[in-house]
């Protein structure tokens, strides 16, 4: 059982930073394919970016495109999402997941965490 674990939200203003952190423990973290998602209040879950094992290729939304950048450190076990000019839309709590697969999809990660909350206001 891989437990997995996000930290890093916070309450800011448009524009400004926030870096979340993903951990994870009880598995091989180089295992695991790494995703971000996001729930926002009125809406359903949503893909936000990706990365995979070893090659680290990377998804983005559109929507954060240019604005986020999300990065891994197998060595730490440890996964990031930089988010640079957040803007109000961007309020959502922020789940990590990890999966077998490299995906875009919900369905294909197998843990997650508690998730994050992001508020950004204007």
């Amino acid at each position: 059982q891989v437990h997995v674990v996000e930290s890093g939200g916070g309450s800011v203003q448009a524009g400004d930073s926030l870096r979340l952190s993903c951990t994870t423990s009880g598995g091989i973290f180089s295992d695991y394919a790494m995703g971000w998602f996001r729930l926002a209040p009125g809406k359903d879950r949503e893909f936000v970016a990706a990365i995979d094992k070893r090659i680290w290729q990377t998804s983005y939304a559109d929507s954060v495109k240019g604005r986020f950048t999300i990065s891994r450190d197998n060595e730490k076990k440890t996964m990031y999402l930089q988010m640079n000019n957040l803007k109000p839309e961007d309020t959502a709590v922020y789940y990590c997941a990890a999966g077998l697969l490299y995906s875009l999809r919900t369905l294909e990660y197998d843990y997650w965490g508690q998730g994050t909350q992001v508020t950004v206001s204007s």
